[in-house]
């Protein structure tokens, strides 16, 4: 069926150049649709979202807030955040303050 159309007969001395071409020239037209398909969505998307954004700001941003949260998997373990922020606010910091601070003193 891949070969329909076309003057491909078997016995053909180079019939392996001619199956690899025909081989190529349908694994491009699949990826050319693919792209195709891939933008058609994301202007639909897109257009949706404007639209949306025009009438019902508000759920807009509920969608997009739903999709972010959809996407994250699951959030960290508490034990680990507390540890981390721990980490961070426990220890002095000594700040260098430059010569444009004096300024606004």
């Amino acid at each position: 069926m891949a070969f329909a159309g076309i003057n491909i007969s078997l016995s053909q001395p180079d019939i392996t150049q001619k199956l690899t071409e025909r081989i190529d020239d349908l694994k491009q037209k699949i990826a050319a649709w693919g792209k195709r398909i891939r933008r058609f969505s994301e202007s639909s998307r897109r257009f949706n979202q404007n639209r949306l954004f025009k009438s019902d700001q508000k759920r807009l941003y509920k969608s997009l807030e739903r999709l972010e949260v959809c996407g994250a998997g699951p959030g960290p373990d508490q034990a680990d955040t507390v540890a981390f922020w721990r980490g961070l606010w426990s220890e002095p910091v000594n700040h260098n303050e430059g010569p444009w601070m004096e300024v606004w003193q």
